[in-house]
């Protein structure tokens, strides 16, 4: 029988991409993957480092895993991703059971890994020194979302340098990768079924400026779009500043890509922005919203703020606190500043206490509420079309969990659907939303001769 392998991925959907080649690396080998965590002969944690509840999440799957060496087959103990990058030593001196640590620029070394570590001929492992030498092109994947979407990554690593983010250390500088090489990923993706690709770097406006050709996002999403399979292509993690004409009218003019952009801004104050290391200022959010919704009135624009960032002030808090009063955005997340050391952020002054950052959060998200759920009434009576995501169990009938291009897998609402008929999921309907509250819709299945333009 072939060894059995257990992953567990944890953190960003970039780290969802990076678990998926290493699992096909290991089934190229012949390793099997297994559920079972209690019968996996190896068990690799694909862990996240970037803020400290993620850290103490992948602390906890660590242990919890390693103790199927007692109770399962677990053979061997594996811990890859940015925690691993970032504490290789540490895990090691912390966690015995830990048998190797593998970076994030050594990836294409955990086939060799797990082969030593299994065939004991080193008692510990670890890999992580070339963190920008990590090959980029094309590798096949095995799909582990549930198949009707997924997750492009186009580029690795971040030159911005926010002071208050890890991820340069974490992945190095950014390094797009070759527009042959995402465009042969993604036809594999659209042959196997999926019909929505969800495109993700650390910053995907930037992509191509560091390639020979200067390619550019603007020109790879209409070599995507050319893929007849592809239905919906979602847009995430779009700086402000580099938001460029171009990029908005092939929004504009390609109905695969979805009126959709994730647009993370973190604060509004030129002053917080400035210590932040941001590059845009608000003048430039302002304009380039309005530019947006000029362009594509139907956008729906997502974005994510921090609060308690050392220094911020009330009345700058209340600057931001008008901002989304203002802008009223359609999809806003919001994070209570983790001071993380080795960061610039960590060492400056006047730094924020916990719960003033969190009081600061639960304000803006009650602004928000507020904001989300007359968005949402907005839409009953209008059609729309929804990607199937399943069949809600115990309704009577046929009632399914969907999204509308306004909401990205795992993060936005979904729009709950009585159908007239059996649906499958990743199949797109249309249908007449009845209903709405703060973040979720409701609707109605349309008859074939009442569909939506």
């Amino acid at each position: 029988m072939s060894r059995q392998i257990s992953f567990v991925s944890l953190g960003c959907d970039k780290n969802t991409v990076d678990s998926e080649i290493m699992i096909s690396l290991l089934a190229e080998r012949g390793y099997a993957l297994t559920k079972d965590d209690e019968k996996a002969d190896v068990i690799i944690v694909n862990t996240c480092g970037f803020i400290q509840d993620a850290k103490e999440e992948s602390i906890q799957t660590i242990i919890e895993m390693g103790g199927y060496k007692e109770v399962g087959a677990c053979k061997a103990l594996i811990v890859t991703g940015c925690l691993a990058q970032r504490y290789a030593d540490e895990i090691f001196q912390e966690m015995p059971e830990v048998d190797a640590v593998v970076g994030t620029g050594s990836y294409e070394s955990i086939v060799d890994v797990v082969d030593a570590v299994l065939s004991k001929k080193e008692e510990k492992l670890r890999c992580v020194e070339k963190i920008e030498e990590r090959d980029l092109s094309y590798h096949k994947r095995t799909i582990t979302t549930p198949g009707y979407y997924e997750y492009l990554k186009i580029a690795e690593g971040c030159d911005n340098h926010c002071t208050y983010c890890i991820i340069p250390k974490l992945r190095g500088r950014y390094r797009s990768r070759r527009p042959e090489d995402i465009l042969r990923e993604a036809e594999d993706l659209a042959r196997s079924g999926v019909v929505e690709v969800m495109i993700v770097a650390q910053d995907i406006t930037k992509y191509g400026r560091d390639l020979p050709e200067l390619a550019t996002l603007s020109g790879l999403l209409r070599q995507l779009c050319e893929i007849e399979e592809l239905s919906w292509i979602r847009l995430l993690y779009c700086y402000p500043e580099d938001i460029t004409d171009e990029l908005i009218e092939i929004m504009a003019q390609e109905d695969k890509i979805l009126p959709y952009i994730d647009m993370p801004i973190q604060h509004c104050s030129n002053s917080i922005l400035r210590r932040m290391g941001r590059r845009h200022t608000k003048e430039i959010l302002l304009e380039r919203i309005q530019r947006l919704r000029q362009r594509i009135p139907e956008i729906c624009i997502r974005t994510t703020l921090i609060t308690g960032f050392p220094g911020e002030t009330e009345d700058e808090f209340e600057e931001m606190c008008d901002f989304v009063r203002e802008v009223r955005f359609d999809r806003l997340g919001v994070f209570a500043y983790s001071q993380e050391e080795n960061t610039p952020a960590a060492e400056f002054a006047d730094q924020i206490p916990e719960a003033e950052k969190q009081r600061r959060k639960e304000q803006l998200m009650e602004i928000q509420r507020s904001i989300s759920e007359a968005k949402s009434n907005e839409f009953i009576g209008q059609k729309m079309k929804v990607l199937v995501e399943g069949q809600i169990p115990g309704e009577e009938g046929y009632v399914y969990s969907t999204r509308t291009y306004r909401d990205a897998p795992d993060i936005d609402g979904f729009l709950f659907l009585k159908a007239t008929r059996s649906l499958l999921s990743g199949e797109v309907v249309d249908c007449e939303v009845t209903g709405a509250s703060e973040y979720d819709l409701i609707g109605e299945m349309l008859d074939e001769d009442e569909y939506c333009e």
